[in-house]
């Protein structure tokens, strides 16, 4: 999403290559700033706030001496952007039992599917989340939330034929006490606009069942007029906080930038993408970090923690020992990296890795493709060729060759590939256990007990990153 700004500042960044920050340099640079904020559709009091804020800063005593002036100037953005985006997590409120949470939003700004999204990440902290369907007044609003809650094995409460909105909060909270559900998520309606029936109707859900959090789902590719929405939406019902879906899309950032800013409320969670796990907590910091090029290891370590099975590591570690890695556990790891996001999400998140975002966008379309293509070939396989390799002689290449549309050569290379890649998991496994061995003896010496410890703990963090 924020690709095209982000690009523009470290460009801006690069540029500043004088031996100090000086009146002049700065004035060149802060002129560019404004330039790439602008045409990133932030709001144009956030730009002033923004540009005012540098220049003091560039201009205090802040600067340390002897350090690069573009060094100085991603220091001094970093922080402004992190203070604009909200300075730092705020999770939501689930203090009460049952808590409740009202999505609020217009009309296609993915209130419903981010409903879903929400229950999934409830889930897998432990909670018991029930999404109720509110939305009575929408086409098919009530059977799309019933088939998002079949999807993720989350029950969905309604009540058949009734518009009572009332009635149906109340009675999905009664529900949720006599069943143990500790979190309540309510799919409120929209509309396409903000109007008085909307409100009123939402104003007496409010006032009525006090909701622990009134969360606000804006499209980020709406830009501006995120800005005005949740203005509205805040002075009507004061929100506790935003959910900015579509945050993978094309629009250029500004609305985030934006809208903490003007509406003075934090965004919570932000969607990541199309799959039913794709929300996440906003960390500012993190945010402000992958804007300026500098990655986002923090996140891309938590991903991993989310999508990699440690007892599946830990089988896999045993076979590559082994040399006995097959095309059925290449298949797995490769279903686990798709879990992970695509190549494009990945590369934003390593630090160092300013890839302009088309040149991300050709990797990632290329390495899917190349996937693929390794995927029809496996699956051209019989199982028992699939779990032994070695079984593959000519005769039955040529067959893999006819069924996955592939020339021979280039199984033949596939083939030649995957077994290189067996034996050097299985050389790295080898060096990885020879370093255990030595670390432990040498930290044994030192330190005894204490040192064995640190290197079990190091081996099994290492497992668990595989």
């Amino acid at each position: 999403m924020f690709d095209s700004l982000s690009e523009k500042l470290q460009e801006i960044i690069r540029n500043t290559g004088a031996n100090e920050l000086t009146q002049d340099n700065m004035q060149d640079a802060l002129r560019e700033i404004r330039r790439a904020l602008l045409e990133a559709d932030v709001n144009l009091r956030v730009v002033k706030t923004f540009i005012s804020s540098i220049k003091d800063k560039a201009e205090g005593e802040n600067i340390v001496q002897g350090i690069n002036p573009s060094q100085q100037l991603v220091k001094i953005v970093h922080d402004e952007l992190v203070n604009i985006l909200g300075k730092e997590l705020k999770p939501l409120n689930l203090s009460s039992n049952p808590s409740i949470i009202m999505m609020l939003g217009l009309q296609g700004s993915g209130k419903t599917t981010s409903s879903a999204k929400l229950a999934v990440k409830l889930k897998k902290e432990g909670k018991r989340p029930l999404l109720v369907a509110c939305d009575v007044y929408r086409p098919a609003a009530i059977t799309q939330l019933q088939t998002l809650g079949k999807e993720i094995e989350t029950e969905v409460f309604t009540i058949e034929n009734s518009t009572d909105v009332q009635n149906i909060v109340g009675s999905a909270i009664n529900y949720a006490k006599e069943n143990n559900y500790n979190v309540i998520i309510l799919d409120t309606a929209g509309r396409l606009q903000i109007d008085t029936d909307m409100m009123a109707e939402l104003l007496l859900i409010d006032r009525i069942f006090k909701p622990d959090e009134k969360l606000l789902v804006i499209d980020a590719m709406t830009g501006q007029e995120a800005v005005h929405v949740a203005e509205n939406f805040d002075a009507q019902l004061n929100l506790t906080g935003l959910v900015l879906t579509k945050l993978d899309g094309d629009s250029r950032g500004g609305s985030a930038l934006s809208i903490v800013h003007c509406s003075g409320k934090p965004i919570k969670l932000t969607g990541t993408g199309e799959k039913l796990n794709a929300l996440e907590d906003f960390h500012p910091e993190r945010m402000a970090t992958r804007i300026l090029g500098m990655g986002d290891v923090v996140s891309l370590v938590e991903r991993a923690q989310e999508v990699f099975d440690e007892k599946q590591a830990l089988e896999l570690e045993e076979k590559m020992k082994k040399a006995e890695f097959s095309f059925n556990d290449f298949l797995k790891m490769q279903k686990q990296m798709k879990m992970f996001g695509s190549m494009d999400q990945l590369l934003g998140m390593l630090p160092g890795m300013s890839i302009p975002k088309s040149d991300r966008e050709k990797i990632s379309h290329e390495s899917e493709k190349q996937f693929k293509k390794i995927e029809v070939f496996i699956q051209s396989m019989t199982p028992q060729e699939r779990e032994n390799p070695d079984l593959i002689n000519t005769s039955r290449k040529k067959r893999i060759s006819k069924g996955c549309g592939i020339d021979m050569a280039e199984v033949n290379a596939y083939l030649k590939q995957f077994e290189q890649m067996r034996m050097m998991m299985k050389g790295m496994s080898d060096m990885k256990n020879m370093m255990g061995k030595l670390g432990a003896q040498g930290l044994s010496g030192l330190g005894g007990k204490m040192g064995k410890h640190a290197i079990n703990k190091a081996m099994s963090m290492m497992r668990k990153f595989k």
